[in-house]
């Protein structure tokens, strides 16, 4: 009863708060109107080269950590015959990224909250990138490589939460999804364009490369605002109101979102301090359940056995690594591409469950494959199965499940407690990530077919998951979404 209150007067505001105007001629006007002959936009109706702008910075990041994520199972032959690693030493360097970033995850939402948003954590996130990449580019020896991938991993955790939560406070409603999925799915492509190009280049080329977004990023932290919803919360109501109308333009409309934003963040500001203890008060606990669920669905079906060892996978379904990763490539830009153009029509609860299908598909034939292969049947078709089985989980993976989650953790939680909760969402996604990195090959030498179909049933389940819990989330702002969930009005 008090969830349909609440639904019911943030229907009734959305309602008297509607921009669009009768022109005085009996014709209903697209929202702008006009002061003194000079039209005046509302808030929300387009894109700001400013929005642009801090968007790439922000997708600069993502892309870096999708380089990030597959460059240690392109660069294995190459460093190994350079540097005369051990298989061992090797496998340290590869999985030392998942503690690095689960050391960025346990600071990324105190320090977004505490040092804000733009300067500091991007900053300091860009360093641990560039600083990763000389190490590896510079290494001669492991201990230097593993220092490298350890920064990098720690630049990544930190960009998982901070680049999400930026987005969300400071993209209109109307182009929130849009963006945030376009941003985020650029972990995609620089997985997609790292396994491209570093089937045909040197490791240490591909580490130059990948720095290259750092260095963009750098440039354009001098150009980006703070998030305005951060600036409100710790006070700064002139740099606030400045912040939102750079992002929304000079001639845009900003009162009544100001408004709203203020009042909710002062009306939150009162309930709860943001402490960890307060992320499971009753109110929150239904978020916490979401975001903590999505995360694990999210990773638990595969992911970095997938990412981490491709080649692996490959190699032992009779499939050329090099063909392999170039046909893996061509095949995920479309799939982002076309995710990231429908979240905002479909909405993200349907994408993400059509991913998540395509997740427990791709890991269903993939272990089919081995299963063939296991018990020598239907041999010629048994590698073009595997090949199959991997593009349609990859393919399923970037169409939605790559962003949405991460999109909607960044949307649901109330500012008073988003870094304690982003903090938690973040570590358990690089908890579950390093046990599925971890426990990959044990489970691969127990049973290659096994391996799979256990990630399909977990994938099965995510889609239940999605299905009976998660809420959507288009086409609202984020204090509305908020409020719908907790009760708090605005």
């Amino acid at each position: 009863m008090e969830d349909e209150v609440v639904r019911k007067s943030l229907l009734v505001k959305q309602e008297a708060s509607s921009n669009t105007v009768d022109n005085g001629n009996g014709h209903v006007g697209d929202g702008a109107n006009t002061n003194g002959g000079a039209t005046v936009r509302p808030s929300d109706s387009s894109a700001t080269a400013i929005l642009v702008i801090s968007t790439i910075v922000a997708a600069c990041g993502a892309f870096t950590g999708g380089s990030v994520a597959v460059y240690s199972s392109l660069a294995e032959n190459g460093i190994i015959a350079d540097l005369g690693l051990t298989v061992a030493e090797y496998s340290l360097f590869g999985s030392i990224m998942t503690i690095g970033a689960i050391i960025g995850a346990l600071i990324s939402g105190k320090m977004t909250d505490v040092i804000g948003r733009r300067y500091q954590t991007f900053w300091i996130l860009d360093i641990f990138y560039i600083m990763g990449w000389l190490s590896i580019i510079f290494a001669k020896g492991a201990w230097l490589l593993d220092l490298g991938r350890l920064l990098l991993g720690v630049g990544f955790g930190i960009t998982c939460y901070v680049g999400p939560v930026y987005l969300a406070e400071i993209t209109p409603k109307n182009l929130r999804g849009g963006f945030m999925s376009i941003t985020q799915s650029m972990t995609g492509y620089g997985s997609s364009l790292t396994y491209l190009i570093g089937s045909i280049i040197s490791w240490r080329t591909l580490a130059i490369i990948g720095s290259i977004p750092c260095i963009l990023m750098f440039l354009g932290l001098f150009l980006i605002p703070e998030s305005p919803r951060w600036l409100v919360k710790i006070g700064k109501q002139r740099e606030f109101e400045a912040a939102l109308q750079r992002l929304r333009g000079v001639d845009a409309d900003t009162s009544q979102e100001a408004s709203d934003i203020k009042d909710y963040t002062d009306n939150l500001q009162q309930n709860s301090d943001d402490k960890i203890q307060n992320l499971f008060q009753r109110k929150y606990v239904p978020l916490l359940i979401v975001g903590v669920g999505l995360m694990l669905v999210q990773v638990l079906g595969g992911l970095y056995g997938f990412l981490f060892y491709m080649s692996e996978i490959f190699n032992s379904a009779g499939i050329s690594s090099t063909v392999g990763y170039i046909v893996l490539a061509v095949t995920l830009i479309p799939s982002i591409f076309l995710g990231a153009s429908l979240i905002d029509k479909v909405g993200r609860r349907m994408i993400l469950m059509v991913s998540a299908m395509g997740n427990c598909l791709g890991c269903f034939l993939t272990g089919l494959a081995y299963l063939l292969q296991d018990h020598n049947w239907w041999k010629g078709i048994s590698h073009i199965l595997a090949l199959v089985g991997v593009l349609v989980y990859m393919g399923s993976y970037s169409f939605g499940m790559v962003s949405i989650p991460w999109i909607i953790v960044s949307e649901i939680f109330p500012i008073n407690v988003k870094g304690s909760a982003g903090t938690l969402c973040n570590l358990v996604n690089w908890f579950a990530s390093f046990f599925v990195s971890y426990t990959f090959n044990f489970l691969f030498k127990w049973s290659s077919a096994g391996t799979f179909f256990i990630y399909s049933s977990i994938c099965g389940l995510g889609v239940l998951f999605i299905a009976k819990l998660v809420p959507e989330t288009k086409g609202r702002t984020l204090e509305e979404i908020q409020s719908s969930l907790t009760g708090i009005l605005q």
